[in-house]
């Protein structure tokens, strides 16, 4: 069994910067850590790695700098990194990213199980897993908090919803996204994080995947941000000077014109 985990590097700080031409997050230079919900992924491929002898692989798609993002997902017992890295890639929305994650797929092989987080913490659309499926021509199920059973053509699951859970069967090939109800993510051992240290992270780029240049990066993002501001909050203050009843009559005055106002 092969098993592919999705995995983002966000920023690790909420003192980010936005590029000005293009307003996209500016990634080179800025603290960056694996997406919170991709380690509940990673975990999860772990255990059924260690159930089912799989081997796990983690697909990344950035800046070079996030090769070493990859190795730390080494250190927590994923087989194998691969970076998806080029300028034509930048800029993607989650069309364009699912896209670009969907040649690079193809380029590894066949595979049995695509698992990614619910969804990424700079961004929060929850569109890539569901989007990536979808350029794949694979079946998908969303919020899973629970792998029951896998076997090698299907698996058992259960789907978190508002109301409770929901139990699915899902046939493999096929991709999830998982929340993190399903499981506790483990700490590297010092053994592991050595044997990361002298990795090798696969790269790929743009002439490695066979992809439309059209649907990549900016230029294929069919969604993009115009403008971006931090809203102004205005507070007026005001002191009521007297007595008590004084201060009482007044204030009764501002409530009942500001409660006019509003209507």
């Amino acid at each position: 069994m092969r098993i592919i985990v999705c995995i983002k590097q966000v920023p690790g700080t909420n003192e980010v910067k936005i590029d000005p031409d293009t307003n996209t997050i500016i990634r080179e230079n800025v603290p960056a850590i694996i997406n919170p919900f991709d380690t509940y992924a990673i975990e999860e491929a772990v255990r059924i790695k260690e159930r089912a002898g799989a081997e796990v692989y983690g697909l990344s798609m950035g800046i070079p700098a996030a090769a070493e993002m990859l190795k730390e997902a080494i250190s927590l017992r994923i087989d194998k990194g691969i970076l998806m890295t080029d300028r034509k890639f930048a800029g993607a929305d989650t069309l364009a990213t699912s896209y670009a994650l969907s040649k690079g797929i193809e380029k590894i092989g066949e595979f049995d199980l695509i698992i990614c987080g619910k969804q990424a913490t700079d961004g929060d659309t929850a569109q890539v897993g569901p989007s990536l499926a979808g350029a794949l021509g694979i079946a998908y199920a969303t919020d899973i908090s629970k792998i029951v059973e896998i076997k090698p053509d299907k698996m058992h699951c259960l789907k978190i919803t508002d109301d409770g859970y929901e139990e699915i069967e899902i046939k493999l090939p096929a991709l999830i996204t998982v929340v993190k109800e399903i499981n506790m993510p483990g700490l590297p051992s010092i053994k592991s994080m050595k044997a990361a240290t002298n990795s090798k992270i696969e790269i790929l780029t743009f002439e490695d995947i066979n992809a439309d240049e059209n649907r990549l990066g900016l230029k294929g993002s069919p969604t993009q941000v115009r403008k971006t501001f931090v809203p102004v909050h205005e507070a007026n203050n005001e002191m009521i000077e007297g007595t008590l009843d004084e201060k009482a009559g007044k204030l009764s005055e501002i409530l009942l014109k500001l409660r006019t106002e509003v209507k």
